[in-house]
C-alpha cells in the first residue's frame, strides 16, 4: 500500500509540474527589463516583457506585444530556451502514459510486474529529462537577457518554469526510486511448494536431481 502511495504521489508531482512547464512555455511573461524605476518606466511605457515568442510594452492604458519572427536574428539563448521548451512538452505526453501504464490498478493483456516495472522507469527518465529541459532553459532565458538588456525582475511565467521543472524532477525521482516489487507482494525467490513424498518444504526452483533423490 505504502509503495502504490509513493507512486501515485511521484505522478501526482510530475502531472502538475508538467502544466506549469507547458504555462511557462506559452506565456510570455518571463521577465520584465526596465532602465529606470518601476514607476517611471511605468509612467513613459518603457516596462518590457519579454517572453519566448513575443516582446511586450506594458503601461497603465496599453498592452502591446510584438511576435519575435525573426527566427534566423534571435539571440541563441531564446532560440536553444524555445528548442528546449517545446521539448520538454512533448516529452510529458508519452512520459505521463508510461507511468499511467505501470500503475499497479492498470492492467492490459499479457501485463507482468517486470513490464510495468520497465514502463515506469522508462517514464521516471523521460520525466527527469523534462526537468533537465526546464531546468536549463528557465536559467539560461534571464541570464541571456540580463547581458543583452539589463534585467530588472521575474515574470510568473519564470516561477512557473521553476516550479514545473522542480516537481517534475521530484516526481521522476520518486518514480525511480520507488518503483520496484512491492514489500507485501511474495516475489519468487521467497516462495516455496510442499513436496507431498517428503512433507517438508521446498524452494520454488529446486535443483535438476532433486526429482532423483524422490525416488531414492
Amino acid at each position: 500500500m505504502a509503495h502504490m502511495c509513493r507512486q501515485i504521489t511521484g505522478s501526482a508531482a510530475s502531472c502538475a509540474g508538467w502544466i506549469g512547464v507547458i504555462v511557462a512555455t506559452a506565456t510570455n511573461d518571463w521577465v520584465r527589463t526596465c532602465d529606470y524605476t518601476v514607476a517611471t518606466c511605468i509612467r513613459m511605457d518603457e516596462l518590457g516583457s519579454r517572453g519566448l515568442w513575443a516582446e511586450c510594452v506594458i503601461s497603465p492604458s496599453l498592452y502591446h506585444c510584438v511576435a519575435l519572427n525573426q527566427i534566423l536574428t534571435l539571440p541563441a539563448y531564446i532560440q536553444t530556451s524555445r528548442a528546449l521548451m517545446v521539448c520538454a512538452c512533448l516529452l510529458g505526453l508519452p512520459a505521463m502514459l508510461l507511468v499511467l501504464m505501470g500503475m499497479p490498478f492498470v492492467r492490459l493483456q499479457n501485463d507482468t510486474s517486470s513490464i510495468k516495472l520497465r514502463r515506469a522507469r522508462v517514464g521516471g527518465v523521460l520525466i527527469i529529462l523534462m526537468a533537465v529541459c526546464g531546468i536549463v532553459s528557465t536559467v539560461w532565458f534571464p541570464i541571456g537577457v540580463h547581458q543583452s538588456e539589463g534585467l530588472m525582475s521575474f515574470g510568473f511565467s519564470l516561477y512557473a518554469g521553476w516550479v514545473g521543472s522542480a516537481l517534475c524532477l521530484l516526481g521522476g525521482s520518486a518514480i525511480l526510486c520507488c518503483h520496484g516489487n512491492d514489500p507485501g507482494t511474495p516475489s519468487r525467490e521467497n516462495s516455496f511448494y510442499y513436496s507431498r513424498q517428503r512433507g517438508t518444504a521446498t524452494p520454488l526452483d529446486p535443483p535438476a536431481n532433486h526429482a532423483k533423490s524422490a525416488r531414492v
